[in-house]
């Protein structure tokens, strides 16, 4: 009785869709690595992503292999400075001293307060790289078409353009327009980017999410922009939690939207959590299966 609740109840989409996407990946099962192969999926957060640099460092150090990489938001602007061959040490460095003059200028419209084309000249500092096909590790950058309301994930072309639309944070940026699309963050639809490294071949889902706090009476618009958008998200992460084989959730609900100064803060934040998966991580590398889905502890089994 379990098993058939497992497999006809209302969300066993969820529960089939990593299968299917990898099967579109490999196409057959000899396509496969000698090892699983490890996606990463970073989350969006502002400058709580720099957390995401102390996940990658205890990773690096722990000989974790990192085969794709998928981002939304910041998490793209991260995952394509490390895909491009950034050393962690100077995107640390450089974290500290952003500012949103670095990567925003305030151009007031009907359509946003500021755009984002700045953020060219801001990944240059950490990548020559151009082109999706010149990074060094496969690259999935998540965004939102906001006119169809659907995901829209990039992996071959121009780095810039999807990298603008996945961090336009919608109110605040102006959307992008890219390839008949009208485009902004990624986040809408794809707070933890995981079909991004499916699509991408990776066996193993490792998701990196950031979670942000009540952290007093709101500042400016764009506290209240961010405040709404992560109650909107607290309570609708049921998909991506149960496509993740592995969770790493930094706490930085105390850190706000630009708290770049405390930088080596989130970093050790990101350390920490790293450090605290590694056991699922390795588990998981030598083939060793869960009981239960990241998601099963949420549905009794009654509800499934």
């Amino acid at each position: 009785m379990a098993e058939e609740e497992k497999t006809s109840g209302p969300l066993a989409w969820l529960r089939t869709a990593k299968d299917k996407i990898r099967a579109f990946a490999y196409g057959n099962e000899t396509q496969r690595a000698e090892r699983p192969r490890v996606g990463l999926a970073l989350a969006g957060g502002f400058a709580r992503g720099i957390a995401h640099i102390g996940v990658l460092r205890v990773l690096r150090e722990a000989g974790i292999p990192i085969d794709c990489v998928a981002g939304t938001s910041v998490g793209a602007l991260i995952g394509a400075a490390y895909c491009g061959g950034a050393a962690l040490e100077e995107m640390e460095k450089i974290g500290s001293v952003t500012t949103f003059a670095d990567f925003g200028r305030w151009t007031p419209s009907w359509l946003g307060l500021a755009t984002n084309q700045r953020m060219e000249k801001f990944l240059v500092r950490f990548t020559p790289a151009k082109r999706f096909e010149e990074l060094q590790t496969p690259l999935a950058i998540a965004t939102t078409d906001i006119i169809d309301g659907v995901s829209v994930y990039y992996t071959h072309g121009e780095i810039v353009p999807p990298l603008r639309a996945s961090c336009a944070y919608p109110g605040l940026f102006v959307p992008i327009q890219y390839e008949n699309r009208t485009l902004v963050d990624g986040f809408l639809t794809a707070p933890v980017p995981i079909e991004g490294v499916l699509l991408l071949g990776a066996d193993i889902v490792v998701a990196v999410y950031l979670e942000s706090g009540n952290l007093g009476q709101p500042r400016t618009l764009t506290d209240i922009l961010s405040r709404s958008f992560n109650i909107m998200h607290r309570h609708s992460d049921l998909a991506w939690r149960t496509q993740a084989d592995i969770i790493i959730e930094p706490d930085v609900k105390q850190f706000v939207w630009d708290d770049f100064t405390k930088t080596p803060d989130m970093v050790a934040a990101g350390e920490v959590a790293a450090l605290h998966a590694l056991p699922q991580i390795r588990a998981a590398l030598r083939g060793e299966k869960r009981d239960s889905a990241p998601g099963d502890a949420l549905f009794p089994a009654s509800s499934k």
